[in-house]
């Protein structure tokens, strides 16, 4: 007899993949927000998968801060003609200098907070009625809060205390003139999860998330990586370390970690022992014990 069981990553696969059509079939005009990390890289891998042999029916959307890691933009680039998207770019360095936002002062200054103003406009100018995004519920507590399908107001804010009821599966995208959605096909994966996708499917990934030496800085408690963006300050040491990072984002504000994993296996055994969430090094969560769910309430990813 055939056995119709699947296994647990065929699972979550098969929920991401019905998510992603059930926001082409119920949105006109969605889109993929894409930032070159793991997980925005296996939500476009499955939107692929979801519509082949035809093209994705949405395109990438890429908020450029200027602060990115010259890797993560070759990367962006490459994976892109790959799977023959089509991309667009909302940049944080126009917003500035338009006067739409402004620039953060000081010692701790960060881009991070600055995407939202850039993301909603990107959203208001292409009228995008549904962005799917790569948050996971173990990532982080506000994420944990979202529904599948995330209602957004008129001013692109976000209300954790008003998620629609997702019983059965069955989402609802009805929404007034001047709303839309964030829709989260990975809610139910992990980072092991992720990983363990990542390699069955011999997915590429950017060179940062695998061990290299560079020069660093330890600041607040994080590793950071020696760059434009990043100097040593008055008391700082610069030290050479066998690093890599677990997550992708600024290079002012994303933390490395100490490691000697080059290869897949070697990855998924390391954070199988790891006591500390990815987003442990983040510099733009320790701001404070809301700091994500705060940004979210304005309209962050």
């Amino acid at each position: 007899m055939p056995n119709y069981q699947l296994s647990h990553l065929d699972q979550i696969e098969a929920e991401a993949i019905f998510v992603l059509r059930e926001t082409a079939a119920q949105f006109q005009n969605p889109a993929l927000l894409f930032s070159g990390g793991k997980d925005s890289i296996v939500m476009a891998w499955l939107a692929r998968k979801a519509f082949w042999p035809a093209r994705m029916p949405f395109p990438l959307v890429h908020i450029d801060t200027g602060h990115n890691f010259p890797e993560t933009m070759v990367y962006r680039d490459e994976f892109v003609e790959m799977i023959g998207a089509r991309l667009v770019v909302g940049s944080v360095q126009e917003s500035i200098d338009t006067g739409r936002v402004v620039e953060e002062k000081g010692p701790n200054a960060s881009r991070n907070a600055l995407q939202t103003v850039t993301l909603l406009d990107t959203i208001e100018h292409h009228q995008f009625d549904a962005c799917l995004g790569g948050g996971r519920r173990d990532e982080e507590k506000a994420r944990a809060k979202e529904r599948f399908f995330s209602h957004r107001d008129d001013f692109g804010q976000w209300d954790p205390k008003n998620q629609r009821p997702e019983l059965w599966n069955l989402f609802n995208g009805r929404k007034n003139s001047g709303e839309h959605f964030r829709v989260f096909p990975l809610s139910n994966f992990t980072e092991m999860d992720i990983w363990m996708y990542i390699k069955r499917e011999n997915i590429p990934l950017p060179s940062l998330y695998f061990a290299h030496s560079r020069d660093t800085l330890v600041r607040n408690g994080a590793i950071l990586a020696i760059s434009e963006f990043v100097q040593p300050r008055e008391g700082e040491t610069v030290e050479h370390k066998q690093i890599r990072f677990r997550t992708m984002g600024d290079a002012t504000i994303t933390g490395a970690i100490e490691s000697d994993a080059v290869t897949l296996d070697q990855i998924i055994d390391e954070v199988a022992a790891a006591r500390q969430t990815e987003r442990g090094n983040r510099a733009d969560d320790k701001r404070s014990e809301t700091s994500m769910e705060d940004r979210k309430k304005e309209g962050y990813f």
